[in-house]
């Protein structure tokens, strides 16, 4: 268990705060209401920091280490200046000024839809923090986010639901339903002051990135199941089987290509056997249909550096030389 007694100081354990109190200095960032919400991106979850089991007031908690749908009603607080560029359960740097929030079980990090049934105001914050503490709460959110909903009075009732990775692919996490290009979209504008550490630093690219290709039919996504690798040179380990996902999205952004194939079956069985050893990659991978072969992929990311990143890791992982595509 991973105990964090020091988030006892954050995340909303103490009692509620005011703007007088915790809220922003004299010299408040202007149009803090025209701060965008968080924008939905796939990242992956971290298999370990800070979504291990930890103890707070003797209390265990168990993180949600996967992509599955989370929805809750509870008591929404807020934390300010108090902790103003301190570090969060994640490492980031927070900053009260962004769409961030903490929560006591969510993946890290995780995107949110949090709305007040009282005014019917929404927001998207992206969590990476942990708490709150306090019982009945059940999100703590940033100082902007709990402006534009409208509860900086204190704590007030929330409803709370996680935005998979699918409803991000999608776009069905859209109010209106309309389908979004998810790593095409332009990042949040900054918020006015201590943006969120950045923790990587773009790597060199691994090879020479194709021409943007035209978004081909995905065939299908699959979580992990038994599997053989596309030659001999890899290891046979089967895992157990696990229902296939379909994955019918727009596919706009930068990919890494890990193999492609002549038959589906073979890029499928390596889908698997991917999955069955990169747990964090597996909800990122796809096979895609294009004539006479099918590609398996990882992504979108939303920018370039960040898919050689995650292609640096396959690479060590799998000892294989992934490829950047970008499609638009």
């Amino acid at each position: 268990m991973l105990c964090v007694a020091a988030l006892l100081a954050a995340c909303a354990s103490g009692p509620s705060r005011s703007p007088s109190r915790d809220g922003p200095e004299a010299k408040t960032p202007p149009d803090l209401a025209r701060v965008p919400d968080a924008q939905p991106q796939v990242e992956p979850i971290r298999p370990g920091g800070p979504n291990k089991p930890y103890e707070v007031l003797g209390k265990d908690y168990t993180p949600q280490r996967d992509d599955s749908p989370l929805a809750e009603r509870g008591l929404a607080s807020w934390y300010g200046r108090k902790f103003q560029g301190k570090r969060t359960a994640s490492g980031e740097v927070y900053n009260m000024y962004a769409m961030t929030a903490a929560h006591k079980t969510m993946p890290i990090p995780s995107y949110a839809r949090v709305r007040n049934p009282a005014n019917g105001r929404e927001v998207i914050v992206r969590v990476n923090d942990r708490g709150p503490f306090h019982p009945g709460r059940v999100i703590d959110l940033s100082y902007t986010a709990a402006m534009k909903l409208g509860v900086l009075a204190g704590v007030a009732p929330v409803e709370v639901e996680r935005i998979t990775f699918e409803q991000i692919r999608t776009g069905s996490w859209r109010r209106d339903g309309g389908a979004t290009e998810v790593a095409a979209a332009p990042a949040p504008a900054p918020a006015p002051t201590l943006p969120p550490a950045q923790g990587s630093t773009p790597l060199p690219v691994l090879l020479p990135a194709p021409a943007a290709l035209p978004v081909p039919t995905p065939v299908a996504s699959v979580a992990s199941a038994p599997a053989e690798p596309p030659s001999a040179s890899a290891p046979d380990a089967p895992i157990d089987p696990k229902p296939s996902r379909a994955f019918t999205t727009a596919a706009q952004g930068f990919w890494v290509q890990i193999g492609a194939f002549k038959q589906r079956d073979g890029a499928e069985q390596f889908q698997r056997r991917v999955s069955g050893e990169l747990d964090w990659l597996a909800p990122l991978l796809a096979v895609f249909s294009e004539p006479s072969i099918f590609r398996l992929q990882a992504g979108p990311y939303p920018s370039r550096s960040e898919a050689q990143d995650a292609a640096a890791r396959i690479r060590d992982a799998l000892k294989l030389v992934p490829l950047i595509v970008e499609r638009r």
